[in-house]
């Protein structure tokens, strides 16, 4: 007969801590269920992102612990994943939607887009509900990187049916014009299109939006931070110092407009020869880790510079699709899952702990 109850396998339990919020997994309220019978034991541990980037560790160290009890000599772990609303998020407007995030950049020509293209990929190639808006109405490129075209339909309601491709939905001023022609608007313009993507698209139910903004900070950044209660916000630079020093005024910016700036992401931060796999530090290197520690902000992470991802994304197949195995598109992957941990790690700050569901 084993001595182990449910009282000692929460308790030890309560030696796995998730590295990213630095609390124990019963405390955050993370164990759901519990079954005992005989000598095995079967757990389901819920967290906080399906893109979590501590989940193979901390079910290891769960099921370390408990096999660690005497009489027990098997463990079955389920792990599941529901990611936290937003506490900033208001239920109506866009309640369906649990957090918002935009991509932005001070200056163009960074590789914002392609950035928040593969974080959207990665994050729904975890198993999340992803939307991604294209924003930037002067230069809609989200089409091209995802290679999808057509003319978005209407609901009954009247509401815009996304285009939906590699499980994202998808909205982008691009379905709406001819590729030769210029958006040449102002603000009031802006403004309408802000508000007819977020309310007048059928967003439905998502765990994460990302909306790629325009660089620079203008009429869209200014529409879109008072419209919404915004998660956060990521923003990419390169190493040049030119970069990184107005990286900074769109993180003042979004400070000034009380956005909290999830993190920095550092493009382009080498060039990777697609021959031999040497590194060449082009542009040099670690500009925008050390402004994120200035800063006072998360470093999310660096990307190479590498032709496969220019050719990719001209071919409308995001990098972390056509060559998941690849160094470029593990650090998208590795940054969509710090990004999942930054989300997670806000959206946790002062939330209740949760029941546990006890069953034998």
């Amino acid at each position: 007969m084993s001595e182990v109850d449910k009282e000692t396998i929460l308790e030890a339990l309560r030696s796995v801590t998730d590295p990213d919020l630095g609390r124990d997994i019963v405390s955050l309220g993370f164990v759901k269920e519990v079954k005992l019978c005989g000598g095995a034991v079967g757990l389901t541990i819920e967290l906080t992102t399906p893109a979590c980037p501590a989940k193979d560790q901390m079910k290891n160290e769960a099921e370390q612990a408990v096999l660690a009890l005497p009489g027990i000599d098997q463990v079955n772990i389920e792990m599941t994943a529901q990611v936290r609303t937003s506490s900033t998020r208001a239920s109506g407007f866009l309640g369906d939607v649990k957090n918002i995030v935009p991509v932005a950049s001070g200056k163009g020509g960074v590789g914002k887009s392609t950035v928040a293209a593969n974080l959207a990929v990665a994050l729904a190639r975890s198993g999340a509900q992803v939307g991604l808006m294209d924003a930037d109405v002067y230069g809609p490129s989200i089409p091209t990187l995802l290679g999808v075209s057509g003319e978005p339909q209407t609901a009954p309601n009247q509401q815009i049916i996304p285009m939906t491709r590699y499980d994202l939905k998808i909205m982008s001023m691009g379905f709406f014009l001819p590729e030769e022609k210029a958006v040449i608007w102002r603000g009031p313009m802006l403004d309408k299109m802000i508000a007819q993507f977020l309310g007048g698209v059928a967003w439905g139910e998502l765990d994460y939006l990302i909306i790629d903004l325009p660089p620079g900070t203008g009429d869209i950044q200014l529409s879109l931070c008072q419209k919404v209660e915004l998660t956060g916000a990521v923003v990419v630079s390169t190493p040049q110092d030119v970069a990184l020093n107005v990286a900074q005024k769109a993180i003042s910016m979004f400070r000034q407009l009380n956005t909290p700036v999830l993190g920095i992401v550092e493009n382009m931060s080498y060039y990777l020869c697609s021959h031999c796999g040497s590194r060449d530090e082009i542009f040099g290197n670690g500009g925008a880790r050390e402004v994120s520690r200035k800063m006072q902000l998360p470093f999310l992470g660096e990307i190479p510079l590498s032709t496969s991802i220019r050719t990719h994304s001209d071919q409308g197949t995001p990098v972390v699709l056509a060559e998941p195995d690849s160094e470029q598109a593990k650090a998208f992957i590795q940054i969509a899952e710090n990004l999942a941990a930054q989300i997670s790690i806000q959206n946790m700050s002062g939330e209740a702990q949760q029941d546990i569901k006890v069953s034998f």
